[in-house]
């Protein structure tokens, strides 16, 4: 369930990431390294220090 479950990081943060291309592609690695499992991008406010929006790329199954 993906509301009730510990999510793992991928991989350490994209800190300042602006490349929509690059973040989509770290999306599909985490894809086909997990498959069958939830991925999920998150974004943070550096300002505010909080989340911003969090989003599933993929469901799981």
């Amino acid at each position: 369930n993906a509301n009730t479950d510990y999510w793992y990081m991928w991989k350490l943060p994209l800190f300042g990431e602006r490349d929509v291309d690059a973040i989509l592609a770290e999306a599909e690695a985490c894809k086909k390294a997990y498959p069958g499992h939830h991925v999920r991008i998150n974004a943070n406010d550096r300002y505010k220090q909080v989340a911003a929006f969090s989003l599933v790329v993929r469901r799981a199954g």
